[in-house]
């Protein structure tokens, strides 16, 4: 989402200010820091890159930061670093050309409405789309600060999504990302009272109806609006990649609780094993939090029972970080820092376990692979249906178009073939 917020400004400082992007930090005449705030390092990391960019640029040079960390720290970023020029929220973004003509300009509505703003076009992938399809959150987890960044949850109109996706895949994107929070809650409140009534799994269907769209990918869905009719969809549709990314957080139910996440051990496994049964080649991706407040030994057993039972292709995991704004920063029972870190080590080393195996899997199999990108290395990389990083040595006419490539050194991150002609 930070990466598509990045486009939108990039296309309307482009079509409306005739800004042009430079790789030299000391030609620019504006820089742009676009934040997370979803965990206190990459708070921390704002200001020592403010520091970096005010003293190499050029004089007259402006510095905005933009995104969540502008939405939550707000004016206390002109007091901790008075360089900077404006303050722009990830709510906010449509505001970007007022902002760079009004000194000190402030701007972190977390209410303000972009759902139906066309923005201009950027992409940074020419084969690839990201889509926005909501803004927002409705959650209210008890660890995250997001709400209090990107504010309540509204869905974009399906004729501008479709619209945006169509205008892409006709200029080169076979693959459409579709983006939001909670992809899987689309539908739930539009601005305009009078909008269709659409679900995720009829929008998914929609997209898929665009003949230059050969993929769909989307992130993030909410394993707890995980019903049979979405994973019907995600079975059944042949342009919807067969990988889900599903955050797990706790596989305990008592932690899930405190999470206020909404669902129990027992129902995220009952949708990852029901994937699996529908979709036996799909891959499934998480995010894990370890050291919650008040977690136990026992309450982290049952994570890694949830890694072993399910087999996650891939893990996101992270020691649970205070953030202002939420519930669990004020419960009392925090873990202390060595056992977090000590759970956090033997989670990743069960994961690269797990890893191993399906690497070994692998080898000699054959995928179709989407290529997008041409490495440093002269490498061609791409990502397979189920969202596996694949490598070859090829041509520069194989970028943006689907190769079949047989597996020859699978490794646990990224795995090395060879295309089949």
């Amino acid at each position: 989402m930070n990466v598509r917020d990045s486009e939108h400004i990039i296309a309307e400082l482009g079509n409306k200010e005739d800004y042009v992007l430079t790789n030299e930090a000391c030609e620019a005449d504006l820089i742009l820091i676009n934040t997370c705030s979803v965990r206190e390092k990459p708070v921390s990391k704002l200001f020592s890159e403010i520091g970096v960019f005010n003293k190499h640029k050029k004089d007259g040079a402006k510095i905005g930061v933009c995104g969540c960390s502008a939405s939550h720290l707000g004016k206390d970023i002109f007091k901790r670093a008075p360089e900077v020029n404006f303050v722009l929220g990830a709510r906010n973004v449509s505001k970007i050309t007022q902002a760079i003509n009004t000194d000190k300009f402030i701007s972190v509505d977390i209410d303000y409405d972009e759902s139906s703003y066309a923005f201009s076009e950027f992409r940074n992938n020419a084969y690839k789309a990201f889509v926005n399809i909501s803004i927002g959150c409705d959650k209210k987890c008890t660890y995250c600060i997001v709400p209090h960044t990107r504010g309540d949850e509204i869905s974009i109109p399906a004729q501008l999504i479709v619209n945006e996706a169509r205008k892409a895949a006709k200029n080169g994107a076979k693959e459409i990302f579709l983006l939001g929070q909670n992809v899987n809650n689309y539908g739930r409140r539009f601005s305009d009272k009078s909008h269709k009534k659409m679900d995720f799994s009829d929008l998914l269907d929609e997209v898929s109806q665009i003949d230059e769209v050969e993929r769909i990918r989307f992130t993030s869905p909410h394993p707890l609006h995980m019903d049979d009719k979405f994973l019907k969809v995600f079975a059944q549709n042949p342009k919807v990649c067969k990988s889900m990314h599903m955050p797990l957080q706790s596989g305990s139910s008592r932690v899930l609780e405190h999470m206020k996440r909404g669902y129990t051990k027992e129902w995220f496994l009952n949708r990852a094993l029901k994937l699996r049964s529908m979709v036996p080649d799909a891959s499934i991706s998480t995010d894990i939090i370890v050291g919650f407040p008040g977690e136990s030994d026992e309450d982290f057993e049952d994570t890694l029972d949830v890694m072993r039972q399910v087999r996650f292709e891939q893990i996101f995991s992270f020691k649970y970080s205070p953030r202002p704004l939420t519930k669990a920063a004020e419960f009392k029972e925090q873990v202390p820092p060595d056992v977090a870190s000590n759970r956090l080590k033997k989670l990743q080393v069960l994961q690269e376990e797990i890893l191993d195996e399906i690497s070994k899997e692998k080898l000699n199999l054959e995928y179709k692979v989407y290529f997008e990108e041409k490495r440093n290395n002269k490498m061609l990389a791409g990502k397979s249906d189920n969202n596996a990083l694949v490598q070859v040595e090829g041509k520069d006419e194989w970028l943006g178009t689907i190769q079949k490539v047989r597996i020859t050194n699978p490794k646990r991150l990224s795995m090395y073939g060879e295309v089949v002609i």
